[in-house]
């Protein structure tokens, strides 16, 4: 079976997705396109190999003969398309974040419930080698007792003295840098964890940035286990060269990776593991398809991205407040 794809939403973060699908073409194809602007549509389009084109995503998901859709609008557009889609019985890729307020998380939640359909949500960092490693490696208790987990994301955004345009925007972006590139962190911090998020503690900021919303924010997670995940990510910076992608502190001992290699330290003893390059929107599209054709769950489903949200809304209340956040309060 070859899935029949809708993109919607055909700006920039379009073209990793065009890309993967071009990989993997007895899997998957791209047979329509929606977007706003006609010449967005066409150019995607016609990079996918040829497809139908459509001004407005709701006729496309109602008229064109398509599977699934994989959805890559602004944040503020993501829970009509996939409340519409779901109703129309067409399975969900979505781009992160999955929507902005847990309101739209709740209506959500009950339309892919009562429609049957598969959504993913599109987080490709989990499809770094090292990340399912480092799952596994957690899971079967190599380190022992885990404490504490720091996720990180963090680089100069080019957006400085210029328009931020929708992603400027609080209304339409849902918040700053935090539930955008912020989103990666989060739900790498969610995916590593083995217990579930409850409370929040986070402080942002906006050092240089000209958009409401912050370009940097530090948050702190408690799991119902008793670990505590860090977040660091801006947008305002790049890193100091020493900065790890993620690393957990645990009874046993310690690990860290860059993202492309991984290392763990036991009894003074380290090992590293090195792993070959991956296109890891590729590798989410071959897995969209798969979960789709194989009808199994994907790694996150609308679950776990509502949860990744409550940390975020979480964090932004926490500011806000200036308090610790019970996520059950959410």
């Amino acid at each position: 079976m070859t899935v029949k794809i809708g993109l919607i939403g055909a700006g920039s973060i379009a073209n990793p997705h065009v890309n993967g699908y071009l990989k993997i073409p007895d899997q998957a194809t791209i047979t329509a396109v929606a977007d706003v602007v006609t010449e967005n549509a066409t150019k995607r389009a016609e990079q996918a190999g040829g497809a139908d084109t459509y001004s407005d995503y709701h006729e496309l998901i109602a008229k064109a003969d398509i599977d699934a859709v994989d959805i890559c609008l602004p944040h503020h557009l993501h829970a009509d398309a996939i409340i519409t889609a779901a109703a129309a019985g067409k399975h969900v890729l979505c781009e992160k974040p999955l929507c902005i307020t847990t309101a739209e998380a709740a209506t959500i939640a009950t339309a892919v419930k009562d429609s049957g359909i598969t959504l993913m949500c599109a987080h490709n960092q989990l499809f770094m080698p090292p990340v399912a490693k480092a799952r596994e490696l957690i899971q079967n208790g190599t380190l022992g007792q885990v404490y504490e987990i720091r996720t990180t994301d963090s680089f100069f955004n080019g957006g400085l003295n210029r328009d931020m345009g929708w992603r400027g925007s609080v209304e339409t972006a849902g918040g700053g840098e935090l539930i955008d590139t912020g989103y990666h962190p989060t739900y790498l911090l969610l995916n590593l964890a083995q217990a579930e998020p409850t409370e929040v503690t986070a402080m942002t900021s906006r050092y240089r940035l000209p958009m409401e919303g912050e370009d940097s924010a530090q948050v702190l997670v408690r799991f119902a286990d008793g670990s505590v995940g860090n977040i660091v990510t801006s947008w305002a910076y790049r890193p100091a060269t020493i900065t790890e992608r993620f690393s957990i502190v645990a009874e046993k001992g310690s690990m860290w990776s860059d993202g492309t290699s991984l290392s763990y330290q036991i009894d003074e003893q380290t090992t590293t593991l090195d792993f070959p390059a991956v296109d890891t929107f590729a590798a989410e599209i071959a897995d969209f398809a798969a979960c789709i054709t194989e009808k199994r769950r994907p790694i996150n489903t609308e679950e776990e991205g509502i949860n990744v949200l409550k940390v975020i809304l979480g964090a932004y209340k926490s500011t806000a407040d200036k308090s610790i956040v019970s996520l059950a309060d959410l």
